[in-house]
């Protein structure tokens, strides 16, 4: 979760007059809908209602039908297959997503998860040798491969047919592989392209189903799919909104018997699962496998077909996220100890031997959002160093990284998070290249995070009628989040602190004679500073299920002395 405490409040504009009129709907969805960038009722209706009209045919990915066709003699044939995946939640769901999807078809096929720490990401000529030896005829990669153009080849060399499955954008040069289904290729006239690995994975699915008269069949894979999609924050529009639609009802209605096991031990109630629920329960509990060891563990629970078979190992998952959770703590409170964070630099750079590698973003990332500043962990040792970067909006990352190729064994990335690997010597330079980029780049602006508020509102005007009206513009995530609402000259009555480290805060709000329960998430240190009366306060409208009774509640994200802001 983001730190946005003591932030930059930004209005979205209103709702223009002839947009309003053409709209049939609520005023509120209105506004939402054109917060979110829908003018049209066509537009609108497709968002407001994600069905089978956004399950794009899998024939459109250039390569399906030869992909299909391959698969298909290798389950003639009884030909071994290896599904080679990724060891993060995206990764691990579409791993299981075709190697259960085939092996229902009767294909011999077994899956390969890259250990983060001695293999790293993506596909290796070791791995690919060593399944060729042991007379596997078929490789199918997901979630990775678009960049393989070495390892590829090699496997073509040595008799390995290769179909890669990916989302991440691929190189000016193709990896020579039998097929790519990747929706950002550039042929491709796929229309969703923001699908997630496990998307993907799914597509090529429902394309062998469906072939044979049983795509039906396929769907009982969508809670998996709905887990990697949440997971990997894609934007969950287009297409993306009826997979985890769709994902999120077999969540609830026919849970695996791993996520049973998994929600007992995190205290998840099972029939309320929604996105977020995912990004903040699931999601950690499956990454932190292979953060710390190997992932394995995180896909054998999610195709365990009983309750006794899924006991150990959700409780190993569930002890392994508290350590990543210990862990990240402790070396989060490290860096703040040897940064100066009462006057940061314009790019936050953390550098320790001990730090684990599998944690290094989560690290990174938590310093980001802290000090709204890009921010790099390294991890040294005697030879190398490797480091996890996450940035904000006004720098982007992977630019600066490419400013600096030259220095690189290997990096790679995006925008906004991205990862490297050098030889030590190369280390102090560039840091020292970095640094000065940063501080040319950034210098005179106002590093402040800022929200994008939806609606200013009387919070005496909410109900839970509102809350009904909200839930039509679910699933919510990446490029659909909650609604944000702004209410002015509040009164806080009684707050106190909660968690482990006392770092959340719960609040008592009256306003125009009614009281309402508010919480604040890791912003106890942020906020205290603001909890005089009267306050304006800037908040998702969320149902509160305490103790089996329903109230509304505001979760706070930010707030300040009434009228000190916009």
């Amino acid at each position: 979760m983001k730190i946005l405490a003591n932030c930059l409040w930004k209005l979205k504009p209103a709702l223009p007059e002839e947009t309003g009129q053409n709209f049939p709907y609520p005023p509120l969805i209105s506004r939402l809908l054109y917060n979110r960038g829908i003018t049209t009722i066509e537009e609108a209706d497709l968002f407001l209602s994600p069905d089978k009209r956004l399950n794009h045919d899998p024939f459109l990915f250039p390569d399906m039908e030869k992909a299909v066709s391959r698969i298909y003699k290798a389950l003639l044939a009884g030909e071994k297959i290896v599904v080679y995946g990724d060891f993060d939640a995206d990764g691990l769901t579409a791993t299981a997503v075709l190697t259960t999807g085939i092996a229902r078809l009767g294909g011999n096929v077994t899956p390969y998860i890259p250990h983060r720490i001695t293999e790293g990401y993506g596909l290796k000529i070791s791995a690919l040798e060593k399944h060729r030896a042991e007379g596997v005829s078929l490789v199918i990669s997901t979630d990775c491969g678009i960049t393989a153009i070495p390892e590829i080849k090699r496997a073509n060399k040595i008799g390995l047919d290769v179909i890669v499955t990916d989302h991440h954008t691929p190189l000016d040069e193709l990896p020579p592989a039998y097929a790519i289904i990747n929706p950002k290729m550039p042929c491709s006239t796929y229309p969703c392209k923001e699908l997630a690995g496990v998307g993907v994975a799914y597509k090529l699915i429902q394309a062998l189903y469906r072939n044979l008269g049983r795509e039906d069949e396929a769907k009982d894979l969508l809670d998996l799919v709905a887990i990697g999609t949440v997971a990997d924050i894609v934007p969950i529009l287009d297409e993306n909104r009826y997979l985890v639609k769709e994902g999120v009802k077999l969540l609830n209605a026919e849970p695996r018997p791993g996520l049973i096991e998994m929600a007992q031990l995190s205290r998840l109630h099972l029939g309320e699962i929604e996105p977020e629920s995912i990004s903040w329960i699931m999601a950690p509990r499956l990454n932190a496998a292979g953060r710390l060891e190997h992932a394995m563990a995180g896909y054998k629970l999610l195709t365990a077909t009983t309750i006794s078979d899924s006991q150990e190992l959700a409780l190993w998952l569930e002890n392994k996220n508290t350590e990543r959770q210990q862990l990240t703590v402790r070396f989060v409170e490290k860096a703040r100890a040897m940064l100066d964070t009462q006057f940061p630099p314009a790019l936050l750079i953390f550098s320790d031997a001990e730090c684990p590698q599998g944690i290094s973003g989560l690290v990174a990332g938590r310093l980001s959002d802290e000090y709204y500043r890009p921010s790099i962990v390294i991890k040294t040792n005697a030879d190398s160093a490797t480091g996890s970067c996450r940035s904000i909006p006004d720098f982007n990352i992977i630019q600066a990284l490419n400013r600096f190729a030259h220095l690189f064994s290997h990096f790679g990335g995006h925008a906004q998070a991205a990862g490297f690997t050098l030889p030590i010597e190369n280390l102090d330079a560039f840091v020292q290249g970095i640094s000065a980029y940063a501080e040319e780049t950034l210098s005179g602006m106002e590093l402040k995070p800022f929200i994008d508020i939806d609606i200013d509102t009387d919070l005496s005007l909410l109900c839970p009628a509102t809350l009904r009206e909200l839930e039509r513009l679910a699933p919510f995530g990446e490029a659909n989040p909650k609604p944000v609402f702004l209410s002015r000259g509040l009164n806080i009555t009684d707050y106190r602190s909660m968690g482990s480290n006392n770092e959340h805060l719960k609040l008592r709000i009256k306003h125009k004679g009614r009281f309402w329960d508010g919480v604040a998430f890791r912003q106890a240190k942020e906020l205290s500073s603001f909890l005089q009366s009267p306050v304006d306060i800037v908040y998702n409208l969320e149902l509160d299920k305490w103790c089996g009774t329903d109230t509304l509640r505001l979760k706070i994200i930010d707030m300040a002395p009434s009228g000190t802001k916009i």
